[in-house]
């Protein structure tokens, strides 16, 4: 009671006090959930540089693309024409197996595929995140080399990750676009190799064309 003999009164309600703990453990809380997040998103393993997951199908581009030299183009047919490179559809495969090695044990999971028309489970390797949009044929048509961002996978058994597909990788080139360049009709030519210095060579098919890569967040974050 007051000194008039009246009750005091509380400036916020008891039920205020249960916010205490919960202050005190989300100031604790916040600042190591953002440190983690920097660290995490920060890591090779986030970054996923070396990812190369095991296939339903023993698949070698080091064969494919590499020996036999068949053509990018040939199993992803919408890298010139749509954002994403397709993944090849088992026909695609039985083109040449229906024939070739047709009874090998390694192809069981294609003549499955073809016989009840399932697709193949191919495990995605180089997956951005739903908020970044990349498209291929704005690259491949204008010069950018499929060597440029998946390494140079004729020689891949296995095709893994090669480059960070981080934003500020993706920036840098944006930026500095000429060392990137090669004519269009040479994208898919994995030993391509410039006739003099990349960078003036790329400087002289970057004005020819008017490229100007866009940096603007809307490029990539629509």
């Amino acid at each position: 009671m007051n000194g008039n003999g009246s009750k005091g009164r509380f400036v916020f309600p008891r039920g205020a006090n249960l916010l205490r703990p919960v202050l005190g453990i989300s100031l604790a809380a916040v600042p190591a959930y953002l440190v983690l997040l920097v660290w995490l998103g920060g890591s090779p393993k986030t970054f996923a540089v070396g990812y190369q997951p095991e296939q339903p199908v023993p698949y070698s581009h080091a064969l494919h693309a590499g020996e036999l030299g068949i053509n990018c183009r040939y199993c992803h047919t919408s890298v010139e024409t749509a954002a994403k490179a397709a993944i090849p559809p088992t026909q695609t495969c039985m083109n040449c197996h229906a024939k070739i090695r047709a009874g090998s044990e390694k192809l069981i999971p294609i003549r499955e595929s073809f016989a009840t028309g399932m697709p193949v489970a191919w495990v995605k390797v180089h997956d951005l995140p739903q908020y970044v949009y990349f498209n291929h044929s704005a690259h491949v048509t204008r010069g950018v080399g499929c060597v440029e961002c998946h390494g140079r996978v004729d020689k891949m058994e296995v095709v893994k990750q090669v480059e960070t597909l981080s934003m500020s990788w993706c920036l840098d080139c944006h930026r500095d676009p000429d060392r990137h360049l090669r004519p269009p009709e040479a994208v898919t030519s994995m030993d391509w190799v410039a006739p003099e210095d990349p960078v003036k060579y790329g400087r002289r098919l970057r004005e020819a064309r008017n490229i100007n890569p866009s940096t603007d967040c809307y490029t990539c974050h629509r």
